[in-house]
């Protein structure tokens, strides 16, 4: 009987092990998609870079150390990570550029881009939620 229980228990230790291995893999794939969301939320200001990184910072957490020590020390993206889950805030610098950027996108494809009217209320109310967000962050000082 124990031979068999044996068995049993190494067959569930190889399952999980196999379960544990694809959700690693499932949450290294999503961090890496939050990493390139962040980044292209750096030049398109609709979206935010700071809760993309800050989500793939999670994912990268529970699947990789790589990855993470990758992100958390990264010389462009470590820093916002580190202020932001440490609750120091952003810089003063960062929000005017974020938000001077999201205005000109935004009143950009608001003007000549989109012509549906509806369209353009959710882009504006996105604009409006974006930098009522970036305002109610925590300013650096620097």
């Amino acid at each position: 009987m124990k031979k068999n229980e044996n068995k049993t228990n190494n067959q569930h230790k190889q399952q999980d092990f196999v379960q544990n291995l694809l959700i690693r893999k499932l949450l290294i794939i999503a961090g890496t998609f939050f990493v390139v969301i962040g980044i292209i939320g750096i030049f398109l200001p609709i979206l935010p870079t700071t809760p993309f990184l800050l989500l793939a910072a999670w994912c990268y957490a529970r699947s990789s150390e790589k990855f993470y020590n990758w992100l958390i020390n990264n010389k462009w993206f470590g820093m916002y990570i580190k202020n932001y889950r440490e609750g120091r805030g952003v810089p003063i610098k960062v929000k005017v550029l974020s938000i001077s950027f999201l205005w000109l996108t935004i009143i950009f494809s608001v003007v000549f881009i989109v012509n549906n009217f509806y369209i353009r209320i959710i882009l504006i109310g996105i604009a409006i939620g974006v930098t009522i967000h970036i305002l109610t962050i925590r300013t650096l000082k620097q």
